[in-house]
C-alpha cells in the first residue's frame, strides 16, 4: 500500500464494487415488490400523503431526508422507473462494464444508485426504518469513489470502508456491552435463535445446541465486535514498516469478521446486513500484485509516470478522493463521539445525507417470542365461526414448516409483525392491513405466503397472539411439528366493513 495508491487491494475493490452492487439490485428489486401495497398511491401508509404533508407544513421540510419525489410528484408508476433503472444500473456494475471507462463513470452510477435509493428510504416510513438502510446509502456513496479498473483503489477510499465497517462492528459490540444483562452473563444466545425477528432453515438446530456453546457464541461475538475491528487498520502500519506482517494482520481481523457474519447468514434472516458487513470486510483483505525483488535479481527500471498521474491515479481523481476523506474526517467527530458516549445511538444518521452514520443491533434481547396471528372467516357470527389464518412468507404460523432463507431479501411486512407485540399499542399501519384483507387487495394479499379464503373477501378478520418456543427433538419426534405454541390472546377485532 502507498500513500496515494493501495496496488494490493484491487482484488478487495472488486469485491467492494461488485457486491455492494448486487445488494442494491436486492434493494430495488424488494421496493419494486413491495414498495406500492406497503406505501404507494393506495398503500397502508401512503407516501403521497406524507408528501402533501411535508408540503403544507411549516417543518416537514426539514424533517424529510433529500428525495427525488420532493420535486416529481409520486405516482406508484415513477416509482417503479425508479426501481428499474437501479436495478439496470447496478446490475451493470455487477457485471463490471462502468469500470472499464474512466473514473467518474462508475462514480457517477453508484451515486445515481445512492440517490435513487435514498429517493425511497426518504418516503419509506416505519417500512424503512432499518439500518442496513443507511449502511446500503453509505457503502454506495463510498463505492463511487474506488476508480476503474485501469488504474488502483485509491488508499483514502479503502480506509473509509475500514472505518464504515469498525464503526459498523465496533458499534455494535458497544450497543451490546451498555445493553441487556443477557449480553454481560453470556446467556444472550441461549434465547436470540428462537426469538430473533425472522429464523431460518438452521435456526432450531442452532437453538438447540448445548447452553456452553451459546456462552461461547457470546464470547465470540465480543471478540469479533470490540477487539477484533481495530486490526482492520493494521495495513497502515505497512506504509511505515515495511514487510507483509500488517498486511496479514489486517487479513486474518476481515476473515475472523467474515466468518462471524457467515454465521449470522446461516442461523437467520437479516435481510442484506450481514451480505453486506461481509462485503465490507473484504475491503481489508490485500492481495500483493508486486514481488519483492531477491538481491541477486536485476534492478527493474522504475516505470515513467505519464503527466497528469501519481502512482497509477490521475490527479483529478487524487483530488476528488481526497476531498471525500477530508469530508469524511470532518463528519467522523459525531460517530466517533457517539461510539464512546454513555448513551450510545443506534442506527443514527448525523445529517441529511446519511453518510457516517452510526450502526448497531441487538443491544437487548428478547427472552420471549410472540407472534401475532390473523385469522379470517367467512361465517356471519364471529362468536361461533370457524377461524382461518393468513399464512406469511417469513414469520413463524404454520407450527410444523420448516422457516425459509430469503436473506438477503427483506420482507419488510413479516419484520414489522415481529415489531408489534414489543410496543406499547399496534401501529396504524396494521389497522390498515386488516381493511386491506377485508377488502381482498390483490397488491396486499401478494405479500403473503397463503389466503384461505383464495382472493374471496371474509366477512370479518382480527389478531391473536401466541407464544412460540421451538420444540426439543423429543417434541419434534412425536408431533414432527418445529414450533409449539400455547397462551392464546385476542390482540385485535373480530372486525367487519360490513354493518
Amino acid at each position: 500500500m502507498d500513500a496515494s495508491a493501495a496496488v494490493d487491494f484491487e482484488f478487495a475493490r472488486q469485491v467492494l464494487q461488485r457486491g455492494v452492487a448486487a445488494l442494491f439490485v436486492v434493494a430495488f428489486v424488494s421496493s419494486l415488490n413491495q414498495f406500492r401495497p406497503l406505501l404507494g398511491e393506495h398503500g397502508l401508509l401512503p407516501a403521497p400523503e406524507l408528501l402533501e404533508w411535508v408540503r403544507t407544513s411549516k417543518r416537514g421540510h426539514r424533517m424529510l431526508r433529500p428525495t427525488l419525489f420532493r420535486y416529481l410528484r409520486y405516482t406508484d408508476r415513477r416509482l417503479a422507473a425508479l426501481c428499474w433503472a437501479g436495478i439496470v444500473i447496478a446490475a451493470t456494475l455487477v457485471i463490471g462494464l462502468p469500470q472499464l471507462g474512466p473514473p467518474w463513470v462508475p462514480m457517477l452510477c453508484f451515486l445515481a444508485l445512492w440517490l435513487g435509493y435514498m429517493s425511497i428510504t426518504s418516503i419509506g416510513q416505519t417500512f424503512y426504518g432499518f439500518g442496513w438502510e443507511m449502511l446500503l446509502l453509505e457503502a454506495g456513496f463510498l463505492g463511487a469513489f474506488l476508480g476503474s479498473d485501469d488504474q488502483p483503489p485509491p488508499t483514502v477510499v479503502i480506509v473509509l470502508f475500514w472505518w464504515l465497517v469498525f464503526r459498523l462492528e465496533f458499534g455494535a459490540g458497544m450497543i451490546k456491552i451498555r445493553g441487556g444483562r443477557e449480553w454481560r452473563d453470556l446467556t444472550a444466545l441461549t434465547y436470540h435463535h428462537e426469538t430473533q425477528p425472522m429464523p431460518g432453515p438452521l435456526s432450531r438446530q442452532a437453538h438447540l445446541l448445548p447452553r456452553w456453546f451459546h456462552k461461547g457464541e457470546v464470547l465470540g461475538n465480543h471478540f469479533a465486535q470490540l477487539v477484533v475491528p481495530w486490526f482492520l487498520f493494521a495495513p497502515l502500519v505497512g506504509l511505515f514498516v515495511p514487510g507483509p506482517g500488517p498486511a496479514v494482520v489486517g487479513a486474518v481481523a476481515a476473515a475472523i469478521v467474515i466468518a462471524t457474519q457467515a454465521w449470522l447468514v446461516a442461523t437467520g434472516n437479516f435481510a442484506w446486513l450481514n451480505w453486506m458487513t461481509i462485503v465490507l470486510a473484504f475491503s481489508a483483505i490485500g492481495v500483493p500484485l508486486r514481488q519483492a525483488q531477491g538481491p541477486s535479481r536485476a534492478p527493474v527500471a522504475e516505470p515513467v509516470e505519464a503527466p497528469g498521474v501519481i502512482d497509477g491515479i490521475p490527479v483529478y481523481w487524487l483530488v476528488i478522493t481526497c476531498a471525500v476523506g477530508v469530508l469524511y474526517l470532518v463528519i467522523s467527530w459525531w460517530p466517533l463521539q457517539n461510539l464512546f458516549a454513555r448513551r450510545q445511538l443506534m442506527n443514527a444518521s448525523f445529517n441529511r445525507w446519511q453518510l457516517a452514520n452510526a450502526y448497531g443491533a441487538f443491544g437487548t434481547v428478547t427472552k420471549e417470542r410472540i407472534e401475532i396471528i390473523v385469522e379470517g372467516t367467512m361465517d356471519d357470527d364471529p362468536d361461533t365461526a370457524t377461524w382461518h389464518e393468513y399464512g406469511f412468507k417469513g414469520k413463524p404460523g404454520d407450527v410444523h414448516r420448516i422457516p425459509r432463507q430469503f436473506a438477503p431479501y427483506h420482507l419488510r411486512l413479516d419484520w414489522l409483525m415481529w415489531f408489534l407485540p414489543l410496543g406499547r399499542s399496534l401501529d396504524d399501519w396494521f389497522t390498515a392491513f386488516l381493511v386491506r384483507l377485508l377488502e381482498a387487495d390483490a397488491a396486499t394479499l401478494r405479500l403473503l405466503a397463503h389466503d384461505p379464503f383464495a382472493g374471496e373477501k371474509p366477512r370479518w378478520v382480527r389478531a391473536v397472539s401466541y407464544r412460540y418456543r421451538f420444540t426439543t427433538r423429543a417434541e419434534f419426534r412425536e408431533s414432527h411439528a418445529r414450533w409449539k405454541r400455547d397462551r392464546r390472546r385476542p390482540v385485535m377485532g373480530p372486525a367487519s366493513l360490513r354493518r
